[in-house]
């Protein structure tokens, strides 16, 4: 669902987006208007400021508030700041920055006796919180596995091949989490960022895995049978809707080193071709992914997109717009476009796949 801030999607302070976010809240801590504006400045502030800075001037705003005798603004802050705490719970895992800076919000908070106030704000229950980040594996070659693989892929059937990679794709896919395509926006580059390495680490494997098998065949008319396969699996893939998977395997049947073999290309039959030609047509980069793009847009329910392209688009999003305004303002709209592109991406996540997988066969292929 595409998210819109109304008047302040035209533009606004920083300080102004700070203060309508605490006044989202009532005195009592439920939210009194649309969590919208909580999401995307709580999401995409790093864009325009780094979490720990924006803590800073919610700290100043609490002592401002201190100064002033007036509690009940206290209070909104310290219910802006447990809001933050709770649905955004892994920036204070991940951020020492923002750690350091909330210990220094909390000892204030303590000084001042404000007990309330302090268990509002308590951070003690992130680190009890299910840590299901994984870092990236370097994949060693194993020749043990290599035979296995082999094997597995010749006895199993297109359509059950398709299913095991569309398996693991979405598994690598749904660990791609909200700060980590934001963390590739800022720093425009997968490095440190071990979910996103390894989603594309899987992509190359696959294709890299394709040639190997076609190549690794003794004939001509072996290496067809094989290639004959794996067209069955991107058709198979093209039917579940997983393009990420369908390109790595399209991208292992064209690399060069298939498509020179030209008694190779005897044996294989003019309607396989002729699906690899329309596979080919679909993930054309010619005019920026357009037929992608459409039959993309024309699938409901589970689909998993072609990472890479929508990374693109991200980067292009973030560089077309400025991050502020000439009057100084905030380029919420920027903000906002940027939110809700990365929402479409992690929405998918939770549109589990038409399948089921058996886990045998899936560590086979891993």
């Amino acid at each position: 669902m595409m998210v819109s801030l109304g008047h302040l999607a035209k533009g606004a302070s920083l300080d102004d987006l700070i203060d309508s976010c605490i006044q989202s809240f009532d005195a009592d801590g439920n939210l009194c208007r649309s969590n919208q504006l909580l999401q995307v400045m709580l999401t995409m502030h790093r864009i325009v400021i780094s979490s720990a800075e924006l803590l800073q001037k919610v700290i100043t705003l609490y002592k401002d508030a201190l100064a002033k005798n007036s509690p009940g603004l206290c209070l909104k802050i310290c219910y802006f700041v447990r809001y933050w705490i709770t649905e955004f719970w892994v920036m204070f895992k991940m951020d020492a920055s923002l750690t350091d800076t909330m210990e220094e919000f909390q000892e204030l908070v303590k000084a001042k006796g404000e007990e309330l106030h302090c268990r509002l704000i308590d951070t003690t229950q992130i680190n009890a919180r299910d840590w299901s980040r994984k870092l990236t594996q370097r994949i060693k070659s194993n020749t043990s596995k290599k035979r296995k693989v082999s094997l597995l892929f010749d006895h199993l059937e297109p359509e059950e091949l398709s299913e095991h990679l569309t398996y693991l794709e979405f598994k690598s896919f749904r660990r791609i989490s909200f700060s980590d395509y934001q963390n590739y926006l800022v720093n425009s580059c997968v490095k440190e960022n071990p979910t996103m390495e390894r989603s594309i680490a899987l992509c190359n494997g696959i294709s890299q895995w394709v040639q190997l098998m076609v190549l690794s065949r003794p004939t001509p008319q072996l290496r067809a049978e094989v290639f004959i396969k794996f067209i069955q699996v991107a058709q198979k893939l093209h039917q579940l809707q997983n393009f990420n998977t369908l390109m790595a395997v399209i991208g292992g049947l064209c690399h060069s080193s298939i498509s020179r073999l030209k008694e190779t290309s005897s044996h294989v039959p003019h309607e396989i071709n002729k699906v690899l030609g329309e596979m080919t047509e679909l993930l054309s980069s010619s005019r920026n992914y357009d037929n992608y793009r459409r039959a993309y847009g024309e699938c409901t329910d589970f689909k998993i997109p072609i990472l890479g392209v929508h990374l693109k688009d991200l980067i292009s999003l973030y560089e077309a717009m400025p991050d502020y305004l000439e009057d100084g303002k905030v380029n919420v709209h920027k903000l906002l476009a940027l939110y809700n592109h990365i929402s479409e991406l992690v929405q998918l996540q939770e549109v589990a796949p038409p399948l089921e997988a058996n886990k045998d066969l899936v560590h086979l292929l891993t």
